[in-house]
């Protein structure tokens, strides 16, 4: 596994909750009090992230931070996306 396939599952599996929570990317980011692009980048998995971006994340989704990081040998690259196209 390489950084890039990573943080694309971590950024892909924080929209899928941030959607089963029916969060708006606006709301999600005044949430996290991080800028509405910022997040955007951190779901395309375009950013490194902190572990402090990381924890104030799962905060604000109420989830645990191995829910987020415990990376399933790419469950929603391979079943949801194809890394050649953008993201929807």
């Amino acid at each position: 596994m390489n950084k890039e396939f990573v943080l694309k599952e971590i950024g892909l599996k924080i929209r899928k909750i941030r959607n089963e929570k029916n969060l708006s990317l606006v709301e999600f980011s005044d949430k996290l009090d991080i800028e509405y692009n910022n997040l955007i980048r951190i779901e395309k998995g375009r950013t490194n992230l902190t572990i402090g971006t990381l924890l104030k994340i799962c905060e604000a989704l109420d989830v645990n931070l191995t829910t987020i990081v415990d990376v399933e040998a790419g469950y929603f690259i391979k079943d949801k996306y194809d890394l050649g196209t953008k993201f929807k």
